[in-house]
């Protein structure tokens, strides 16, 4: 075949110097050997017509080497198997930081109890670490090679991949030199990269707040101003009086001689002074605390008490920088975030379109269909088909159409037509229930399937969780010891009876396999086992209810957990009221939906709290330590009573940064800022002044930008989940299953032919010659 026929004959095709190097250029010679390049040509399309529609079922990029040797490779790295491995890798070098020293392997973190914990010897996580390096070396070198060199260079994750192991790499020779006594693991602060750049909807997370930033950036900087603004003027209002300075001698030693705590002489003079505004750090701390409003009204109190008006200020204060501002900054980030999951949809509609068109040109370049080129056979798409991985759903419904289709030949417009089953919803309809030939059978079947049944037990559940809170609150008060349980084992074994009873006749109404296939009657269910598991357990051990029936301790628990467990379970199986609710069942699962496709989101928060972890792990590790072993300085009165509101008086001693997982914990109750000001003002005390820096970038990064960001990523789905839902006609045999993607697909835009054959010329491994 010559050059120039194969050209046109061939509107997709691999760059000229492979196609050289298979002997598919210009003198390849005739006869036999221009049929096995014909046949060699075939398959080579039929492979990449494959890979392609892959592509577009995973909203892949296409833009890969795609050659028969790299093609072979890109399915086996994107196979199940291979993903496991890398995400398993991951998920493990993650995991190495709640055993590695400072291990977590301990039952407490309270620095008071905690004894010494394992620490594993050296060199067991580092090897463990360069199994990761290696896995991490094939993944980046794979990846490298099929993107291609050319684009390799221009690819900053990649690029990033690289010198992230490298630096990794350096620090673990660095720890085995040091036979890992060195305090300070950089490679442990890069970990969180290798979650990062595995998600191509992080990535995408992460690009779209890095958009979001000048304009947070300019509510920040307002924010710090009105911070700076009212700090400068309570000091001038809270300063140091006159009087407190003339008589400090007279203070010291009235309070020295007399036994009076000096902080009832500060109440008598700078009360608000003293606590709040001594000096600029302690000033802006304290109105930045009140920003978040977890010292209110504690910071106002002293002022207060001495003049009512002192109040304006700090009222004002909160209603400018909280109500306002901070609110101001939600706004904001909901109207830059507002079309993020939107354009991200988007984005992944024209890949999945840019997939399947690519597949038509490959595919309308085979030998048997050189008369018409823009054309494809459907017996070739039937080939491919067969051949791709994907939903076992779609597949036979694609093949179905095609099977039944009137034509031989497929234009563009039906190709992609014939793919429009990937965009739409995943239904699952609910096998059909028996049908009984005995009248009486008929009539309980109808009497059992109806709802009316369902709701009679959901009043039964009730009555069960009423009864259950009077036993309660009667035995609130009441010592171990003179407790009577038969009246709360009786009631128990009469619902449990019940349940049992309800979830038979629902299994002889509905079948089976139709029972099952409700998410809601398969929790109903397997709770209603364990309850029936759980009290047979109890009357085996214990004997049936009866008066005067008290715990005591037999085997494993004693009778009193039993019930306790039984009583437990039976409020969480109080849920199935939630799908007979509408509205209550529209938000759950709606809830439900948002938390399994925001995995991305969560994936950043995952990133940002390991991150910090580490870093709090090197900054403070160590640092808290109980009274006895340390100074009390500044958390006593001068009786030796602890202040109140300080970290000792509140016994926060669990909270530190000594291991990871009370790290993690620690974080955790600094982002919900509820008493947060405890941490600023102790890990200041026990280390530096400077750490109060590490805590307020945390708050800033935590609650006040990615908080934010989830609440306006949770409006946004929230309002379009809502808008669908609240129209729809209820189904009750059949059930949707939307994914994201799906969830915004009536308000996207079909990408155009000429966008599409665009995006197809620039492609770095294809030639597009017409």
């Amino acid at each position: 075949m010559e050059a120039g026929a194969g050209a046109e004959a061939e509107p997709l095709l691999p760059p000229r110097s492979w196609r050289r190097g298979r002997g598919l250029g210009a003198g390849s010679g005739a006869g036999g050997a221009a049929e096995q390049g014909a046949g060699a040509d075939n398959d080579l399309y039929i492979n990449q017509a494959i890979v392609f529609i892959e592509d577009a079922i995973q909203y892949r990029s296409i833009n890969h080497r795609v050659d028969s040797r790299s093609l072979w490779l890109y399915r086996w790295y994107y196979s199940r198997t291979c993903q496991w491995i890398l995400s398993l890798t991951i998920t493990v070098i993650l995991a190495l930081a709640f055993i590695e020293k400072p291990s977590s392997l301990t039952i407490t973190s309270d620095v008071r109890y905690r004894v010494p914990g394992w620490n594993p010897p050296c060199g067991l996580t580092e090897s463990i670490e360069l199994l990761c390096f290696l896995v991490f070396m094939a993944d980046v070198s794979v990846k490298s090679y099929l993107v291609g060199w050319e684009e390799f260079w221009k690819n900053k994750w990649l690029m990033a991949y690289i010198l992230t192991l490298i630096v990794s790499l350096a620090d673990w020779i660095v720890s085995l030199s040091f036979f890992c006594t060195e305090e300070v693991r950089i490679r442990r602060i890069l970990r969180p990269f290798f979650l990062l750049q595995n998600s191509s909807m992080m990535k995408k997370t992460l690009k779209s707040i890095n958009s979001t930033l000048p304009e947070m950036a300019s509510v920040v900087l307002l924010l710090a101003v009105h911070l700076s603004l009212f700090t400068m003027f309570a000091m001038l209002l809270f300063a140091r009086t006159k009087l407190f300075a003339k008589f400090s001698f007279f203070y010291v030693f009235l309070s020295s001689n007399t036994g009076i705590p000096g902080h009832a002489l500060d109440g008598q003079q700078d009360k608000e002074w003293v606590r709040y505004f001594r000096n600029l750090p302690d000033s802006l701390t304290s109105l930045l605390v009140l920003l978040t409003t977890a010292n209110n009204p504690d910071v106002m109190i002293p002022a207060y008490s001495k003049n009512r008006a002192y109040s304006i200020f700090f009222i004002l204060f909160t209603v400018l920088g909280n109500l306002f501002l901070m609110n101001l900054l939600t706004a904001i980030i909901y109207n830059q975030f507002r079309g993020y999951l939107l354009k991200s949809v988007q984005s992944s509609l024209f890949r999945r379109r840019l997939g399947i068109r690519a597949a038509f040109e490959v595919l309308s370049s085979l030998k048997e269909t050189h008369a018409q080129q823009s054309h494809v056979s459907v017996e070739a798409l039937l080939r491919v088909v067969q051949k791709v991985e994907m939903d076992s759903r779609c597949k036979q419904a694609i093949m179905r159409s095609l099977k039944t289709c009137s034509c031989d030949k497929l234009s563009a417009a039906q190709f992609q037509k014939v793919f429009e089953e990937l965009d739409k919803d995943a239904i699952k309809e609910h096998p059909p229930s028996p049908e009984y030939q005995s009248h009486l059978m008929q009539k309980m079947q109808f009497a059992f399937g109806h709802h009316y049944f369902g709701y009679l037990g959901n009043v039964v559940a009730l009555a069960n969780i009423v009864s259950i809170c009077v036993v309660l609150v009667m035995d609130a008060d009441k010592q171990p010891s003179e407790r009577d349980d038969f009246f709360l084992g009786a009631i128990n074994c009469f619902f449990i009876l019940y349940y049992l009873l309800e979830m038979l006749l629902k299994i002889l109404a509905m079948g089976l396999k139709r029972y099952l296939s409700y998410p809601s009657n398969r929790f109903d269910g397997l709770l209603t086992v364990i309850l029936l598991v759980l009290e047979i357990a109890t009357f085996a051990v214990y004997g049936f209810p009866h008066p005067g029936w008290r715990p005591e301790l037999m085997g494993l628990l004693s009778l009193w957990d039993m019930v306790r467990l039984v009583n437990m379970l039976i409020v969480f199986r109080f849920l199935r009221i939630i799908p007979n609710m509408k509205f209550m069942a529209l938000v759950v699962t709606t809830l439900l939906d948002l938390v399994k496709n925001l995995r991305a989101f969560a994936g950043i928060l995952v990133v940002v709290f390991y991150a910090f972890a580490l870093t709090g792990i090197i900054l403070f590790n160590g640092a808290v330590v109980p009274l006895g072993n340390s100074s009390a300085a500044n958390t006593t009165y001068d009786n030796n009573t602890l202040l109140c509101g300080t970290y000792e008086q509140l016994e926060y001693w669990s909270n530190n940064f000594d291991d990871f997982a009370a790290a993690v914990v620690t974080l955790w109750d600094v982002m919900v800022v509820n008493n947060w000001q405890v941490f600023l003002e102790a890990f200041s005390r026990y280390s530096s002044p400077w750490a109060k820096i590490y805590f307020v970038a945390w708050w800033l990064i935590s609650s006040v930008i990615w908080v934010n960001l989830f609440v306006a990523l949770l409006l946004e789905n929230f309002i379009h989940k809502w808008d669908r839902r609240c129209h729809r006609e209820p189904l009750s045999d059949i059930e949707y299953q939307r994914t994201v993607e799906l969830m915004f697909r009536d308000v996207l835009e079909e990408p155009t032919e000429e966008e599409l054959m665009e995006k197809l010329h620039q492609h770095p491994h294809l030639q597009l010659c017409r």
